[in-house]
């Protein structure tokens, strides 16, 4: 084919995708061509590898929305114009340029803060194009009375809340469920990254910002879903979304109470609820002493910030604890001792507790060498039935913190049930792996409830 003389920004046509206009910045200096795209999911079609995700086209306007599908080509990490490193879904797809159609290669990203919806790169063009920077839509383009007839069936009109998932990896399991659980019940639902966003602090007009200076307006909801590394800043965002009238599904409060371990605990201690012995001191000098109090070896030894079985370890002889706690005083690093229930025998209880109630529990079982049970580390999960007093403590811990989504950790000991631990974003893989059940859904639900939503299809 003849080489196509093209302008700095030219508009593309993606057929497959069913995307008959977007606007691209034509840049040989970049290697890779990206789309704009959010809400982006893997999933599996008869076995293949496939991405689904949303194509908001025009430049401004989040209200055109054209959902589309493709094979996963690649994943691959690719360095942006300002020098941060992300990985991206890739995808292979046919683009119409004038008369002219070829397979190209395709990054998946979020370009809100770009200029314009797509990167055509130097692969793309390779032997088919030369480029004139100092013009701009050498082959045409669209009128907005084309646009509009182009896009007519994809504009959305608001039918449900617009919900956002405020976490940092939007590959994740749970993050993907919750995203398409929300769009299966007809909401808008964006993923919002913890460390894209940032706060403008006004007395009258308190606003949160997005990357790229995109005002984040018009949310119903938001549902936090903090990493323990990001707690400060996650809480302070939460707290901003909940001064500018939207709806959380977890307070900042209760997230910055549930993740201080020590005062979790004093937490439900006051509240009456059962927990292991447990003991804190910072001087280095009564190490005995504190292992006296939690019974003696073995026991538990945790750091305050650890999550997730991580910064958990078990001291089986006194000499072993000894040596421990000394070796993370002398790190100042924060720890608890705490009394180890053999009994346990390596399991525990996730109660999964949704606006004060308990939707499923399981028994995790630790793998083997392991002591305690997580499904990170290999363990195994399996639906349980619970005792009225378990149902008791699940739902009361919950409340202590005010809580709307909980797990709420408990073991069986010698002396009845025990509580461990109470996650303020509990994952979603386990327990909805081993009941098959929606609890996605579950905490959609929730949302609807509180905000006296009734859907219309209902």
């Amino acid at each position: 084919m003849n080489k196509i003389i093209v302008g700095s920004d030219e508009w593309c046509n993606f057929p497959q995708l069913k995307i008959p206009a977007v606007k691209a910045r034509v840049d040989s200096g970049a290697r890779t061509s990206s789309l704009h795209a959010v809400n982006i999911v893997s999933f599996n079609r008869e076995g293949t590898p496939w991405v689904s995700f949303e194509v908001h086209p025009l430049q401004n306007d989040g209200k055109t929305t054209v959902h589309c599908e493709a094979p996963l080509f690649d994943k691959r990490k690719v360095k942006s114009s300002n020098g941060a490193t992300e990985t991206r879904y890739v995808i292979k797809t046919p683009l119409t340029i004038a008369e002219y159609t070829w397979e190209i290669e395709l990054t998946l990203t979020n370009r809100d803060s770009m200029g314009y919806r797509m990167l055509l790169g130097r692969e793309a063009m390779g032997g088919k194009m030369l480029v004139d920077p100092n013009t701009e839509c050498l082959l045409g383009e669209p009128s907005i009375e084309e646009l509009d007839q182009y896009y007519a069936l994809h504009t959305n009109e608001k039918t449900g809340l617009k919900i956002g998932l405020l976490a940092s990896d939007p590959s994740l399991y749970s993050n993907r469920r919750i995203i398409e659980a929300g769009q299966e019940r007809g909401h808008e639902m964006e993923f919002l990254s913890v460390k894209d966003c940032y706060i403008k602090l006004d007395g009258e007009a308190p606003e949160m910002h997005y990357r790229g200076g995109r005002i984040l307006k018009g949310f119903d909801a938001v549902i936090p879903r903090i990493r323990p590394s990001v707690t400060f800043y996650g809480s302070a965002l939460t707290r901003h979304f909940e001064a500018m009238g939207v709806y959380t599904l977890n307070s900042a409060s209760a997230i910055t109470q549930s993740r201080d371990k020590l005062y979790a605990l004093q937490l439900l201690i006051n509240n009456g609820l059962p927990i292991p012995t447990t003991g804190f001191a910072n001087s280095p000098l009564d190490t005995e002493e504190l292992i006296k109090m939690v019974g003696g070896a073995p026991l538990i030894v945790k750091l305050l910030e650890g999550t997730q079985g991580k910064g958990v370890v078990l001291a089986e002889t006194k000499k072993a604890a000894e040596s421990l706690i000394n070796a993370f005083k002398s790190l100042k690093a924060n720890i608890l001792v705490q009394q180890f229930i053999k009994e346990a025998n390596g399991k525990d209880i996730r109660c999964f507790v949704v606006n004060g109630k308990v939707v499923e529990s399981i028994m995790r079982t630790a793998a083997p060498g392991e002591f305690r049970a997580n499904i990170h580390m290999g363990g195994t999960a399996s639906i349980t039935k619970i005792s009225a007093e378990e149902k008791r403590i699940a739902i009361l811990a919950a409340k202590t913190f005010n809580l709307k989504v909980a797990g709420v950790d408990i073991i069986r000991g010698s002396n009845g049930p025990m509580l461990l631990e109470v996650n303020s974003s509990p994952g979603l893989e386990g327990i909805e792996g081993a009941s098959e059940k929606d609890i996605a859904g579950k905490m959609i639900e929730a949302i609807e409830k509180d905000l006296k939503y009734v859907r219309t299809n209902d």
